[in-house]
C-alpha cells in the first residue's frame, strides 16, 4: 500500500501534545475512527572503534527499527543503503555483534500515538520522543488498496490536505525510486528513518508537551 510519512510542525503558541490533539480532532470530525495505537522505534548503532582502526574504514551508521504494524519483524537500515528485514530475534544478534556495532543509546528515538481508519485510509498521528522529551510530530497516511505507490499519490495528497492543510508534504523520495514497482514495509521504514534523522538534526530545545 502507498504510504506517506511526514513531520508536522508544532502550531504557534501550542505544545506538541496540543498540536497532536488539533490534528486528531480534525480527523475525528472527518469521520475517522480510532483503531488502537502504534509505535515505531529506532536505535542507532555505529561501527565500533576497534573495527575502524584495524580495517581503516570510515564509520558507518546502522539503524535498527521496529514497527508495531509488523510485530514479528525487525528492520535494519544503513544510511543510503539497503534495508534488511529480519525476524524479531535480530535484536539478540546485535548484542552479540557489539564488538563490531555499538549502540548509541542516547540516540534512541520513537514515535507513538493513535491509529485512525477513514474509508480506505489508515492514519497514524504520533508524538516523536527522544529520551524524556517530545521532539516533534509524525503523520503517516496509508492508502490501503493500492500497491503501486505512484498510482495513489494524488489521492493521498488530496486526503492529507483535508486535515493537514498547508503542512501537506511533497511526494516522498522513496516514491521516486519505486517508479512502478510494488511498495512494501521497508519503504515506510526508510521514510521514518529520514524523518527521525531530520528531527535529530534539528536539536531544538525540547518542547514541553508530554504530560
Amino acid at each position: 500500500p502507498g504510504c506517506s510519512v511526514a513531520q508536522v510542525p508544532v502550531a504557534e503558541g501550542k505544545s506538541v501534545q496540543q498540536t497532536v490533539e488539533i490534528l486528531t480532532r480534525k480527523l475525528e470530525l472527518l469521520g475517522a475512527e480510532k483503531q488502537g495505537t502504534f509505535c515505531v522505534d529506532c536505535e542507532t548503532y555505529h561501527t565500533a572503534a576497534s573495527t575502524i582502526s584495524s580495517q581503516g574504514q570510515t564509520g558507518k551508521l546502522m539503524y535498527v527499527m521496529h514497527n508495531s504494524e509488523y510485530p514479528l519483524s525487525c528492520f535494519a537500515l544503513f544510511e543510503n543503503g539497503p534495508c534488511l528485514i529480519a525476524d524479531a530475534n535480530f535484536d539478540t544478534l546485535m548484542v552479540k555483534l557489539k564488538g563490531f556495532f555499538q549502540n548509541a543509546k542516547a540516540n534512541k528515538i520513537e514515535s507513538r500515538g493513535t491509529r485512525y481508519q477513514y474509508c480506505d485510509f489508515l492514519v497514524k498521528v504520533g508524538t516523536v520522543t527522544m529520551g524524556p522529551s517530545a521532539r516533534g510530530i509524525s503523520v503517516e497516511v496509508e492508502y490501503c488498496p493500492c500497491v503501486i505507490a505512484n498510482d495513489c499519490w494524488n489521492l493521498l495528497m488530496e486526503f492529507m490536505q483535508s486535515f493537514m492543510g498547508n503542512h501537506t508534504p511533497g511526494i516522498p523520495s522513496v516514491f521516486g525510486t519505486k517508479h512502478d514497482s510494488i511498495y512494501g514495509p521497508a519503504d515506510t521504514m526508510v521514510q521514518y528513518m529520514e524523518l527521525f534523522n531530520k528531527i535529530r538534526k534539528q536539536q531544538q530545545v525540547p518542547v514541553a508537551g508530554i504530560r
